[in-house]
């Protein structure tokens, strides 16, 4: 049978007043690899069917719930090829195990379950199944990301000693979880969002930057946890110190209480030789800055990148690419896995695009974090 033109993804989650939903659906058909053609957007079948007619899909496939679909989409020639999962995060797992169950790959946004217990369930499905998973971990795709990952690979800073990673957000300095807030209701009830508040959310983002880019794993951590806004139930802000597998030391610091920030994202390397430091709303420019020569500026599709930043552009040089592309540089690697594994090659994702092993971590990160805050000193990773 050949392959069709696009490949077809069914959305779970998204629907009206969803702010990553439509993100996903717009990184996925960025590169014309992949289609939306079905979901089930919303909890409501009326909503569910309203968001799929925003999307322009057939309203015979705008479904109630994620089972209907996968049931019905079984059933159909025109199946999907994959789901994306873009729910709250209490409903990854049942989502992705329902997937897997019915030999349906899966791409979900992160973190991948909402409990560490969770994910471990999750990555033994991932593994029965054979089935490829990917994890938008977003800053991943950025390709000034990428050439520092390949800046850190290739031992150009020479042995890296420190790393400091921060994300900084200020859009719950209020408590918007009580007036209505779709966003910020979810994200603050454990019952739906997990255990952790702002180190699930963007705290995850910074630990899996941090070791995705310098190659290295955290080994130990010291953390100190605040819930800063009266009657918040989870977390808001988060400090922490690192340990890393080469003996390097690192800190962490995330906050969505940060007056003013609106998604600062950094990230900086220091090695023997040289540094390197990125920011995700600079996000087409390096840093480099040497121990004994000039400090470098890098920029995104310039032609001396490495071959996994350029790989990223779509446009020439100061033309800027920013979170739309990141995301769909993610949906482009995962179509490329998923296309090799339906014509019968082995499928495991490329290694830039994070996978089960990251959201595994991702979620040991947040189990740590709250058990370092719990005994108020180190705990091992």
């Amino acid at each position: 049978m050949p392959e069709p033109a696009k490949l077809r993804m069914g959305m779970v989650g998204g629907g009206p007043g969803a702010f990553i939903g439509p993100v996903h659906r717009i990184a996925a058909e960025l590169d014309g690899k992949i289609e939306l053609v079905a979901g089930a957007f919303s909890q409501s079948a009326e909503r569910s069917r309203a968001a799929g007619k925003s999307f322009g899909i057939d309203p015979a496939r705008a479904y109630a719930s994620y089972r209907e679909m996968i049931e019905a989409e079984r059933k159909r020639a025109d199946a999907i090829d994959f789901i994306v999962i873009a729910t709250p995060n209490h409903l990854h797992l049942p989502i992705a195990l329902a997937a897997l169950e019915a030999g349906i790959p899966v791409m979900s946004d992160k973190p991948a379950t909402a409990t560490y217990g969770e994910a471990l369930q999750l990555e033994s499905a991932v593994a029965a199944s054979g089935l490829p998973y990917g994890l938008t971990h977003t800053y991943a795709g950025y390709a000034m990301v990428r050439e520092a990952r390949a800046m850190c690979a290739a031992g150009k800073l020479g042995a890296i000693r420190k790393v400091a990673v921060e994300y900084f957000q200020g859009w719950l300095s209020r408590r918007l979880e009580t007036t209505g807030h779709k966003q910020a209701a979810w994200r603050s009830d454990p019952a739906l969002n997990g255990p952790g508040g702002a180190i699930g959310d963007i705290g995850t983002h910074a630990f899996h930057v941090l070791e995705y880019v310098s190659g290295l794993q955290v080994t130990a951590i010291n953390a100190a946890l605040r819930t800063v806004v009266p009657g918040r139930k989870l977390d808001d802000d988060c400090n922490a110190f690192l340990c890393l597998n080469n003996g390097a030391t690192g800190t962490l610091a995330c906050s969505q209480v940060a007056a003013g920030e609106i998604n600062e994202v950094r990230l900086r390397i220091y090695g023997e030789t040289g540094s390197l430091d990125w920011r995700q709303q600079d996000p087409t420019r390096l840093i480099v800055k040497w121990l004994d020569g000039p400090e470098e500026i890098r920029h995104a599709a310039a032609p001396y990148l490495s071959a996994d930043a350029l790989a990223t552009a779509r446009i020439p040089a100061g033309h800027p690419e920013g979170y739309l592309e990141a995301f769909a540089t993610l949906y482009r690697e995962f179509a490329a896995a998923l296309i090799a594994w339906k014509q019968g090659q082995a499928h495991p994702l490329p290694a830039t695009l994070p996978g089960i092993e990251a959201g595994v971590r991702g979620m040991r990160f947040i189990e740590r974090v709250i058990e370092s805050n719990r005994r108020q000193g180190w705990v091992e990773f």
